[in-house]
C-alpha cells in the first residue's frame, strides 16, 4: 500500500501552481524562445501546474491606455493564484526591462511569501546583473528568491531558429536544480500561508 501511495501522481489541486513570467515586450523578442524552453521544463514535472503571464499578451494588457499598461484585475488573479514564479528576463543595459518592472509593480500583496526563480539571458553576462537587481525588488515585496538560476550567455548562439537549445544538457541540469528547490520553498510557504496568513506580518 505504501509503495502504491508513493507512486501516485499529485492530485491536480495539490500541484504547485507556477506562473511563468515573460520579462520582455519588445517586438521580435528573444524572450519567446527562452520562456518556451522554460515552460517545457516546468511542464514535464508532474508536481507543477503551469500558468503563463506575458505582459505583451492581450489578457494581461489594459483595454485602454498606451505603453506598459496592465490589466491589474487579471494580474491580481493570476499572481494571487500562483504558489511560485519563474521569471524569464533579458538584461538591457545592465538592468531588467521596464516592462517587467511595470508588471511587478502593478500588484502588491499577491507576491508575498512566495518563491521566485529566474531564467535569464543576454550577452556575456547571461542576464545575471538583471537578476541580482530583481532580487532586491522581490525582497521589498516580501517574496523569497531562489539562490540558483539558469543563465544563457550569448543566448542567440545557444538556440536555433526554431527555438531549440543546441546543447541542452547543462541548462536542463541547472533547471532541474532550480525546480527542485523552487518546489521545496513553494510547498513550505504554501503550508505556512495556509496555517497563518502572512498579511499581518507584512
Amino acid at each position: 500500500m505504501l509503495g502504491t501511495l508513493q507512486t501516485e501522481k499529485p492530485h491536480v489541486e495539490n500541484k504547485i501552481k507556477i506562473a511563468l513570467i515573460y520579462g520582455s515586450t519588445r517586438s521580435g523578442r528573444f524572450c519567446d524562445k527562452v520562456a518556451s524552453w522554460a515552460a517545457k521544463q516546468i511542464s514535464t514535472n508532474r508536481n507543477f501546474a503551469l500558468d503563463v503571464i506575458d505582459p505583451a499578451s492581450p489578457p494581461a494588457r489594459a483595454t485602454a491606455g498606451v505603453g506598459d499598461t496592465h490589466d491589474t484585475a487579471w494580474l491580481r488573479q493570476h499572481v494571487g493564484e500562483a504558489d511560485a514564479f519563474v521569471v524569464a528576463t533579458p538584461e538591457y543595459n545592465h538592468g531588467y526591462p521596464a516592462a517587467l518592472k511595470s508588471l511587478i509593480d502593478s500588484v502588491g500583496a499577491e507576491w508575498q511569501a512566495k518563491p521566485v526563480a529566474f531564467v535569464s539571458y543576454g550577452g556575456i553576462s547571461g542576464g545575471i546583473r538583471a537578476v541580482e537587481q530583481l532580487r532586491q525588488v522581490f525582497a521589498e515585496l516580501h517574496a523569497v528568491t531562489i539562490r540558483d538560476s539558469v543563465t544563457f550567455a550569448m543566448a542567440w548562439e545557444q538556440f536555433d531558429a526554431d527555438g531549440t537549445l543546441k546543447n541542452p544538457e547543462r541548462a536542463e541540469r541547472q533547471m532541474q536544480t532550480v525546480l527542485k528547490r523552487l518546489l521545496w520553498w513553494a510547498k513550505a510557504l504554501r503550508e505556512a500561508r495556509n496555517a497563518v496568513p502572512y498579511a499581518p506580518a507584512a
